[in-house]
Formats: C-alpha cells, structure tokens, sequence
C-alpha cells in the first residue's frame, strides 16, 4: 500500500526521542516545523520550545496517554527492550516493554485518528540465516524473546493497517552508528574509545564475520521517506555492503592513526556469523539509498570522540 506524498508539519510523537537514534529524528521533524513529543525515561536532552517532554516509562498507561494527545499526526516509535541477553533473561519484561507498549500506542493511534506509524524494527526477526542475503519477504523466525517481540509488533503493525487504514511502516535498521554515540557499548564506540586511549580491541573469534553498519545519517533519512510517503510495509534500512570485523577494525586505523592492536577472544554462543542486507527493496518502496561509507562515517565518530572524549 502506497498513499501520496506529504511532507507539512504537523505534531509528531517520538518515543525514546532523548536517545541516539531519536535525538536526530527530532531534530530533523524540528527542521521541518513538526511540533515534538518526546517521550523517554531518560532526562530530557534536547531545549527547544517547539519540542514538549513527556518523561516516563511507556509502560505506564498514565504515560502512554500523555505522550498521545488528540491531533497528533503520527507516531515514530524508536523505545525499545533491545538488550538481546536481558531478554533471554526477562523474556516477560521485554514483552511487556516491547509488544505490550507498541499495543497501546497502536489502540491510542486508532482511538485518536493517528494516519501514521513508523515502527523501528531489526533484522533479529528472521533468525539466524548463516551467509544468506537478509530480504523482505523471508519468514520470520527469531531465535531470542528479543527479535520475537519485534516480530509480534510488526505483526501488529500490519494487522493495525489493514484493518484501520493506518499507514504502519516497519524499519529494520542494521547496525547503526554515528556522532553521539559515546555512552554506548558497541563494536564502533568501543573501537573509537581504544583509539582515545592507545589501547587494543577484543575481537570475537577469527573477526571474520560480517556485518552491516548504517550512518545515522542514512536512518534518518530512512525514517523521513517513509514519513513522508505514508509507507506501510517493511523496508530494510542499512548500508547493503557488509564487511567483516577486521575489516573495520582496519578503517579505523586508517581513520584515526591508532594502531588499535587485536585481541581475539571465544565468541559467545548465538555469534551471528554474517549479517548481510539487501536494500534494494527499500529504494522501491520508500526511496531509500544508503548516501554515507564507512570510512566517510567513522571519520565523523572519530571527531564527535575527540571533541567530546569517552
């Protein structure tokens, strides 16, 4: 389903809007004139009159009424149970975190006459798909209660827009980096603060398998499109070359100069041995085209690092 093109401004609800991802989808909707909801638990980050901070957790259906009021235009829902091992842990709490939230905000979206929803989502739903090319249209077969959930939510999504005409669009981001990501405990941040401090990096296994890194740059990006065209469907959003973690391990070298010495540890049980996308569907579907390289894009982190520290 494709409906026209609208890019006016408008008010627009984004969950987790003080965390990485959802710092930069509010300052994009700022640059438009949307009027902002940001809804986190975390304090707000971001003082601009145009942006209205509902703080809590979703959760809470106090919260979740709040974060919803009448004339919201759309919803782009980036709050998350996304810790794979704590939801091998608490498989009910990231239930209850992720389908049982994105639930209430679908019933409040309908209640409400909210026309869009933008889910973001992850590749985790298909499973464990060895070196095949991650599309669209595999089954869904997630392995952990983590990439269950986002399966049910995107299941809810469809349900949500075939029965009320609601323009639901399900992004599934691949890895995402970018400038603002120092709090954060991945193989990007973790490489640019060994490079800070003239230290080494754990690598799991032989580094030989493949992953797919999107500038942030690029999931906004993403996001905006499929605002933009009332999307519902699914579309990939990543870089489409996947490249092994020596690999990046070597452009960072060249990025930053350091030497960046590897360790190489046990893998842990679950190590995916590749990730790799094919976002040519996306470009049908909502125009997306990845515009950032790694190198282009880890040069951006390292100066965010340099100028901010760990």
């Amino acid at each position: 389903m494709m409906a026209e093109t609208s890019t006016g401004a408008g008010r627009v609800v984004v969950t987790g809007g003080s965390g990485f991802i959802g710092r930069a989808v509010v300052t994009a909707l700022r640059a438009r004139g949307c009027h902002v909801i940001v809804v986190d638990r975390d304090e707000p980050v971001i003082d601009d009159p145009g942006v209205t901070h509902v703080r809590g957790e979703l959760s809470d259906p106090e919260v979740q009424q709040a974060a919803v009021p009448v004339g919201t235009d759309g919803i782009v829902h980036l709050a998350a149970a996304t810790s794979v091992l704590r939801s091998v842990a608490t498989p009910a709490e990231t239930y209850d975190n992720n389908v049982a939230v994105t639930q209430a905000l679908l019933e409040l979206a309908r209640e409400r006459g909210v026309s869009r929803f933008v889910l973001a989502s992850t590749n985790a739903v298909v499973g464990d798909v060895g070196d095949a090319t991650i599309t669209t249209d595999m089954p869904l077969r997630p392995l952990t209660p983590y990439g269950a959930t986002k399966a049910a939510c995107e299941m809810l999504l469809s349900g949500y827009a075939g029965a009320y005409d609601m323009a639901t669009s399900v992004l599934r981001f691949s890895n995402v980096y970018g400038p603002g990501m120092s709090h954060k405990d991945s193989f990007v941040p973790r490489l640019m603060r060994a490079a800070l401090h003239d230290e080494g990096v754990r690598v799991y296994g032989d580094g030989l398998q493949r992953r797919d890194l999107v500038h942030l740059d690029d999931v906004v990006r993403a996001v905006m499109l499929a605002w933009d065209k009332r999307h519902s469907g699914t579309a990939i959003v990543g870089s489409g070359r996947s490249m092994s973690v020596l690999e990046m391990v070597a452009t960072a070298r060249e990025v930053t100069g350091a030497a960046l010495p590897v360790e190489h540890v046990p893998a842990p049980q679950g190590e995916m041995p590749a990730v790799v996308v094919d976002v040519s569907g996306s470009a049908d579907s909502i125009g997306y085209h990845p515009h950032v390289g790694l190198r282009s894009g880890l040069t951006g982190v390292w100066q965010y690092f340099r100028d901010n520290g760990s």
